[in-house]
């Protein structure tokens, strides 16, 4: 049976933070809708929407514009639209400063972990029960984490932001055509680095 999926990668809008380690979901849809050639994204909902099709699955790439603390707007709006249910349908892509960097993980529920993009859905949606990939941005324990995740990469992480944008992409792929525990017994055992 083929189902439907919103799947949302967070970030700001805006210049000044297009190359920020807080935009990655950004990244990972953009390499999901190069993937699939999907036609480009439109604005719908308070979100840059594209639909793009992933083993005969309609996924819905969301881009919310809302800027991070208020995604949840977007990602109620999107849901209520297209008549989807969050707990089988919604994949939220987003930085994680507690995963080391390159790591990819997946998560099925839980709290928003500090995440202030992914509280905001929480608290629009009223669940912390959704689909997240979680891409590790590690830390940099000499700056303030508001100033880390709105900063750009540095000379050491800059080689490994395209393998890593890939296998988030790789990951969402595998929800869809595989399944939340195969995709998580192969995606929550390596690291990217």
């Amino acid at each position: 049976m083929n189902r439907e999926f919103l799947i949302v990668g967070l970030g700001n809008p805006g210049k000044e933070y297009e190359h920020t380690r807080h935009n990655i979901g950004f990244l990972v849809v953009d390499e999901l809708a190069r993937r699939y050639k999907s036609s480009g994204f439109s604005l719908i909902d308070r979100a840059l929407v594209a639909e793009i099709c992933i083993d005969g699955h309609k996924a819905i790439l969301a881009k919310p514009v809302t800027y991070m603390n208020n995604s949840g707007q977007a990602v109620k709006l999107l849901l209520r639209r297209y008549n989807l249910e969050y707990q089988s349908s919604l994949i939220v892509i987003y930085d994680d400063l507690d995963l080391p960097f390159g790591t990819i993980r997946v998560r099925t529920k839980g709290s928003s972990g500090g995440h202030r993009g992914v509280q905001s859905i929480i608290d629009t949606i009223g669940s912390n029960e959704f689909l997240r990939v979680r891409v590790g941005i590690g830390r940099d324990p000499k700056l303030d984490p508001v100033d880390y995740v709105l900063g750009r990469w540095n000379k050491e992480q800059l080689p490994y932001i395209d393998h890593m944008i890939t296998h988030a992409a790789d990951a969402v792929e595998s929800l869809i055509k595989e399944g939340v525990e195969i995709t998580m017994n192969s995606f929550n055992t390596k690291s990217t680095k």
